[in-house]
């Protein structure tokens, strides 16, 4: 049994602190909104990270943006100034590489990036895969922490790397997400059905994690949010945040991206057009010519 921090109870942050629960770990937590906290019980809801963070063996943050994570650590009321040197910081959230690296410099302690990819239902499944940064003694300390959240626990390397890879891997999602979809739309055109497209390219050489786990239209996998109105999921929001990272990234580095180039701009058109709020495989609305219902 350990005592852990958790800071940011979001729609990825509650499952993976209920997982943490689960496990039979101590966990105080704070979040911006009182509610958030008073909907896990068997917690102590703290007043601020740092109260979060006292006496904890490590710290968790799961927060939307690099400024959030940066003052939650390195702020007046952050986790590094109300822990010991020892304590190890794990941020999970998904921020740019640069800023990755600034906070694991500046911290004092043990610094994780730690970004994951699965979506909510990865997080309520307990089955993400965590993609990490930092010290290889501190990723060796934290890995069972991680395992009680997630499948899969890579460690990629040092500061930043676990943020290198969410930012890849993301940009690889978009993008054959949106050749799943057009796919199926081509397949509409055709008069072929979901089902048989679905059957055939499941197990032909058109397989993918877009299409065999969180497939774009209703019927073949029945958990995936098309069943649900594109409900999320992973919003068309997060994916633009993303995509936008590993263009930023593309840009410093001088690496050519232009299918991520493309798909940052076709999921840009999505938001415009009505998909805020929709799973980011919702975007096949966009390419049948119709957002918020139509084309369906």
């Amino acid at each position: 049994m350990t005592t852990i921090g958790f800071v940011g109870l979001g729609n990825m942050g509650a499952p993976m602190a209920r997982n943490l629960l689960k496990a039979g770990h101590v966990i105080a937590v704070y979040d911006v909104s009182t509610d958030a906290m008073e909907r896990l019980e068997g917690v102590r809801m703290a007043t601020s990270a740092a109260d979060a963070a006292r006496g904890a063996a490590f710290v968790v943050t799961m927060l939307p943006a690099g400024r959030h994570v940066r003052e939650a650590v390195l702020g007046p009321s952050g986790v590094a100034g109300a822990t010991d040197t020892g304590t190890i910081l794990i941020d999970c959230s998904t921020i740019d590489v640069a800023t990755a690296r600034e906070i694991a410099a500046g911290a004092g302690r043990p610094f994780l990036d730690a970004p994951v990819s699965g979506g909510v239902m990865g997080a309520e499944a307990g089955t993400l895969t965590f993609m990490v940064g930092g010290p290889a003694d501190a990723f060796a300390c934290a890995e069972p922490i991680l395992r009680c959240m997630g499948k899969t626990v890579v460690h990629c390397g040092d500061a930043g790397a676990g943020q290198a890879a969410k930012a890849c891997n993301n940009m690889l999602l978009a993008i054959s997400m949106i050749g799943t979809c057009e796919a199926f739309v081509l397949a509409e055109k055709l008069g072929l059905s979901h089902e048989a497209l679905f059957d055939v390219a499941s197990k032909s050489s058109g397989q993918c994690w877009s299409l065999t786990t969180y497939c774009p239209v209703p019927g073949p996998v029945p958990g995936s949010p098309a069943n649900r109105d594109y409900k999320p999921g992973f919003t068309a929001e997060l994916m633009v945040k993303d995509l936008g990272l590993a263009q930023e990234a593309a840009t410093a580095n001088g690496a050519s991206t232009p299918m991520g180039a493309r798909a940052l701009e076709l999921y840009r058109d999505f938001l415009a057009q009505g998909g805020e709020g929709s799973d980011f495989s919702g975007i096949i609305r966009l390419l049948r010519g119709g957002v918020n219902g139509a084309g369906d």
